[in-house]
């Protein structure tokens, strides 16, 4: 046996006995592993299949699993490292025919693949399944054939919502039925969501089990989720359904679309607010975060408890160890994602770095893919923003590049540069790019030339006249403070006595509520509404400023303009930002009044404002509709000011005309185009270093990090160190250098960020103390509050309750916590989590 099969044979070993599978005889039941060497295929096999048996040496099985009866179970197919664990499929179906099992799998040591061979393909998971999981995987029985066959028309959605529709008078009456549909709130399907539907029919027919729908934002996936989920529960193919999301403003979102669509035949529920009821729905809806804290997945469900399940954003929640949830449950799996591949089609892999944002996503999308079935890069069914604007469901921006003259610098290749002269009368040069706009760069000019130029350009409301509906997204959570204060500045000079600071809100998690100002923001009653005219309703408030929480999934549909004051590295999110804006809309639908509307209320434009060339970063070609010049001199008007975070230096700049302050933090000599220079260099070497390569693959990630220390640092031609690494892994925290190194040889495939490890941690703590349901939440965000805040932390450990629960943002988690379940949090925190990977 080769080192590589030795290898990974010990990762298969390892992963058998974790899921509770026993090469030796004990306490739990007798041993139900049997290895190549005391099972053997027989000779009449042998001559059955001849030559073509793979050329196997002595035609052994390499593991056979066993259930509690002794008979065969699983075949059990392990490759070297290094090799595809498909490429033993035919081998492993002959074994498994030869001993009458249902279930192979397929592994080597570090990718695996279950297949159940009476229907489906081969499909990737996490962990080895259990003898009890198999038994109630075996339970789950498709008919692809009455799924094909189930008729789907535009008003299959309809005929759910309101059955007797076509015999209304005001259905039959073509001059009243665009009426009926709208104020029954009746949905009908598209064409092309009727040929999704179509298209995922003839996918089952054809022996498929998992699908991916890739679908442009604002093309209705929500309602083509529903029309599925209709088709499967109908045809008998599932009696259960998973909906999984990402994020909690989506999981409300989800529900209440879905209850608008099939609630009269099926209901469904928000899981952690019906955790003991959620047998009682045929549809369930849940963030992939709180099934996969504790484990609950696979304490609480059984992998038959659902037979389709349906993971909204694909990319985003099936990444990482968040697979692990998706891949338990048996039967039928749904893709969505509005991130097409294609979408990267201008960027060349080869000439992309480990820091690339780009090349995660391009990662993730092509992980994606393979985990749905679609391995030769087509989807399922597919439908774009070009496709939806061709067809007028969908609207293309006005995109208005608003760079200033400060921006510009930074975007530059040299970045902004600051001299200076030090106390001892030396000279220094700091140098500042894009990715450090108030971070460690601030400019209140800056912000309050962003301001101006979005309210002075941006579309009006078409009936009331008042500046559009809009969302600004900003660099943190302190900018979009300031962003939304110096609007309401503006809108009081703009619109006189109207607003009373309501023009814009601060919309980010740190402001209470914020999850309900996005849903009556939607609504058009964030803060009141009709505020220039009785008859019209619209929001009062006109701007939500947030980081990102209105992103994806967020329906709004008669947002007008969209402010990209930050800038941009993910595709995805670039493409989730744009899509905001992409749907359509007629403003007369909440016009109320008597009188003949004399304008056109049809919404036909939107305009992105992009402060920060994020257009051109994504789109090389990309044709700009509108470009403005901002004035080059801008001078902040008078009024309160938020604070800057805490920086090491303040610095007041004098020189030029452009700005007339700047706040900033040292980062050294080198400056950071140095620093993207040399990483890819310092990749390359350390890659093709035999010794760093040798110590990493034998596992000894602390001796290779010793020998690179020793080796590469601080050496003169590049003068790399670990702070260097850090800095250009882009990460939002200080990942250590194992970590880096595990980046670097492919180990892993990007540095978790601090939410992920904040979630990592809580999950170890819940696993262990269990919080009930109805603190979970309060939990987590006390968890990570204490964690990330140190004003917070030092509150807490003085015992200085009450000022918290009065004034700070999650002083309802303090409150509700019992005394406790506050001291496990403190506890577990001061003795298992070292505070430093998060700053």
């Amino acid at each position: 046996m080769s080192g590589n099969e030795a290898k990974a044979r010990i990762k298969i070993n390892q992963l058998l006995v974790e899921a509770g599978w026993r090469f030796l005889d004990d306490d739990k039941g007798p041993a139900n592993i049997l290895l190549e060497n005391r099972t053997k295929v027989t000779e009449h096999h042998l001559d059955e299949w001849g030559e073509d048996f793979e050329k196997t040496k002595n035609g052994y099985l390499d593991f056979l699993l066993l259930d509690e009866k002794n008979f065969p179970l699983v075949v059990l197919e392990a490759k070297a490292e290094g090799v595809s664990p498909l490429a033993g499929k035919e081998q492993a179906r002959k074994y498994a025919a030869s001993m009458n099992c249902r279930y192979v799998i397929l592994s080597n040591g570090n990718s695996h693949y279950l297949w159940d061979t009476t229907w489906g393909s081969p499909r990737v998971i996490t962990r080895f399944p259990t003898i009890k999981e198999l038994h109630h995987t075996a339970k789950f029985v498709p008919n692809p054939n009455q799924l094909a066959l189930e008729a789907v028309e535009s008003d299959y959605i309809v005929r759910c919502q309101k059955p007797g529709y076509k015999h209304d008078p005001a259905w039959i009456n073509e001059a009243t039925r665009g009426d009926f549909l709208r104020n029954n709130n009746l949905r009908m399907l598209r064409p092309y969501q009727v040929d999704a539907i179509h298209a995922v029919q003839q996918a089952a027919k054809a022996g498929k089990d998992r699908f991916l729908l890739e679908m442009a934002t604002g093309t209705g996936k929500t309602l083509v989720s529903a029309g599925l989920i209709r088709l499967f529960i109908r045809t008998g193919n599932a009696r259960r359904v998973l909906f999984l999301v990402d994020r909690l403003e989506l999981e409300r979102q989800a529900w209440r679309d879905f209850n608008v669509y099939l609630k009269p035949d099926y209901t469904t529920i928000i899981y952690k607010e019906n955790s003991r009821e959620w047998h009682r729905a045929e549809i369930v809806v849940s963030t992939v975060q709180t099934f996969q804290s504790n484990n609950r997945y696979m304490r609480q469900f059984n992998p038959d408890d659902f037979d389709l399940v349906i993971s909204d954003e694909a990319h985003r929640s099936i990444g990482g160890s968040t697979r692990a949830v998706f891949e338990y449950f048996s039967g039928y799996k749904l893709g969505l994602t509005a991130t097409p591949k294609h979408y990267l089609r201008n960027i060349d892999p080869a000439r992309m770095s480990l820091n690339d944002p780009r090349e995660l996503e391009r990662r993730m999308l092509l992980d994606t893919y393979q985990t749905f079935g679609c391995e030769d890069g087509q989807p399922t069914f597919s439908y774009s923003l070009i496709d939806g604007v061709k067809e007028g469901y969908l609207i293309s921006p006005t995109v208005v590049d608003a760079r200033t003259e400060v921006t510009t610098q930074l975007l530059s290749e040299q970045g902004y540069v600051v001299k200076e002269t030090d106390p001892e009368g030396q000279d220094t040069e700091d140098v500042f790019g894009h990715r450090d706009y108030e971070r460690k760069f601030f400019s209140d000019a800056t912000n309050w030339a962003f301001c101006t130029a979005f309210l002075d350009n941006g579309l009006r409301d078409p009936i009331s006249g008042e500046f559009g509906k809009s969302i600004i997204f900003t660099v943190s959570q302190n900018h979009a403070g300031k962003i939304a204060q110096i609007l309401n500045q503006l809108a009081d000079e703009m619109y006189p006595g109207k607003y009373q600071s309501d023009f814009a809100i601060q919309v980010t998690s740190q402001i209470p509520d914020a999850q309900q100002f996005t849903i009556n923001f939607s609504q058009n009653r964030l803060s009141g509404s009709a505020n220039f005219d009785a008859n019209y309703r619209t929001s009062k408030t006109r701007i939500c400023v947030t980081v990102g929480m209105m992103t994806t999934g967020y329906d709004c549909q008669d947002i007008l303009n969209l402010g990209l004051m930050r800038p941009i590295f993910s595709p995805t999110d670039f493409i989730q930002i744009k899509g905001r804006g992409t749907r359509t809309y007629d403003f007369s639908i909440n016009f109320t009044g008597r009188h003949e509307l004399d304008c056109d209320t049809k919404k036909t434009s939107y305009k992105m404002f992009d402060f920060f060339g994020n257009c051109e970063f994504f789109e090389e070609d990309f044709d700009y509709n509108e470009v403005i010049r901002l004035p080059a001199i801008y001078i902040p008007k008078p009024g309160p000011a938020l604070p800057n975070p805490a920086v090491n230096d303040i610095f007041t700049y004098q020189g030029g005309d452009r700005v007339n302050q700047i706040q900033v933090i040292q980062i050294g000599l080198e400056g950071m185009r140095i620093d993207r220079m040399s990483f890819q260099r310092f990749v390359d070497q350390v890659k093709g270093d035999h010794e760093v390569s040798q110590l990493v693959e034998q596992g000894n990630l602390d001796g290779a990090a010793r020998l690179m220390e020793d080796q590469y640092f601080n050496k003169p031609e590049d003068f790399i160190n670990l702070e260097k690494l850090r800095r250009a892994t882009n990460s939002d925290r200080l990942p250590s250098l194992r970590e880096i190194i595990e980046l670097i040889f492919g180990r892993i495939p990007y540095i978790k960020s601090k939410d992920e490890l904040l979630d990592e941690e809580f999950a170890k703590f819940d696993s262990r103390y269990a919080a009930k349901d109805a603190d979970f939440e309060y939990a987590r965000n006390f968890f990570k509050t204490y964690i990330l805040d140190p004003n917070f932390r030092r509150e807490v450990d003085e015992g200085r309750f009450a000022i918290l629960i009065g004034n700070h943002p999650i002083g309802e988690a303090v409150r509700r916590l019992s005394a406790s379940l506050r001291n496990q949090i403190i506890k577990y925190i001061q003795t298992n989590v070292v505070l430093t990977q998060f700053s």
